[in-house]
């Protein structure tokens, strides 16, 4: 398999984005695998991706964390696979407030030696951002725009696998500042997504953490922000 012409697409599609392309109409089975179109037109053919309206997507979160995983662990997968596992790095420093090695983390991904995107807008950042917690999967069931309090947060993060773990809201903003982010954050009141009814048992035990990122198109710069808005 050519891993050249799809690992970009693959890191683009564990984000959540839709890919644009010519899906070939014939059986897999004949297919040569060597092209970009010819390897997401045999994964169509065996499910492994949904095709509509001309874009290829992950059907479904199985298939999603398989891909991610792979992600993870396949050196041939060059830049991708690198920054996929600083994915664990980015979770640690979000938890620990080290917002310092956040930015770190989120510059070395925009500044690889073949970027992703190059983002100006906040759809865009947030595919980066989706990539550069993966590892955040292992623990956390992830979800985008998810209506929270008085509005849609960009990304949420629900400790389902230990329900002990911080609880995380993570906002995106491009040409504002992070503590913008956070005080959005706090103004939607976007932490009752985790608090249950008076008098009933939390569900979740950790901290609850606002979590705001922003982008300058003008220094081209991230700024991180963290707060801890329950304990």
């Amino acid at each position: 398999m050519c891993v050249d012409a799809v690992r970009d697409d693959l890191a683009l599609m564990v984000s959540g984005e839709a890919i644009s392309i010519k899906i070939r109409e014939y059986a897999a089975t004949s297919m040569n695998l060597s092209t970009r179109e010819e390897i997401f037109s045999a994964m169509v053919v065996y499910g492994f991706l949904s095709f509509e309206n001309g874009k290829v997507s992950i059907p479904n979160k199985e298939l999603m964390d398989k891909i991610s995983d792979m992600l993870q662990k396949k050196p041939t997968l060059g830049y991708v696979y690198n920054l996929a596992k600083e994915s664990g790095r980015m979770l640690r420093a979000t938890l620990d407030a080290d917002t310092k090695t956040m930015a770190e983390i989120l510059e070395q991904t925009h500044n690889t030696e073949v970027p992703l995107l190059i983002y100006n807008y906040e759809t865009e950042l947030t595919a980066i951002v989706n990539l550069v917690y993966l590892a955040a999967r292992d623990i956390y069931k992830v979800e985008r725009e998810d209506k929270a309090g008085k509005g849609y947060v960009d990304f949420i993060f629900y400790p389902e696998r230990d329900k002990s773990a911080d609880c995380i809201i993570l906002e995106l903003k491009v040409g504002h500042t992070p503590q913008e982010a956070i005080q959005q954050i706090k103004d939607k009141e976007y932490a009752l997504r985790f608090r249950r009814h008076l008098g009933e048992t939390p569900q979740y035990g950790g901290r609850i953490l606002a979590v705001g990122i922003s982008y300058d198109k003008v220094d081209k710069k991230h700024s991180c922000a963290v707060e801890v808005l329950s304990s």
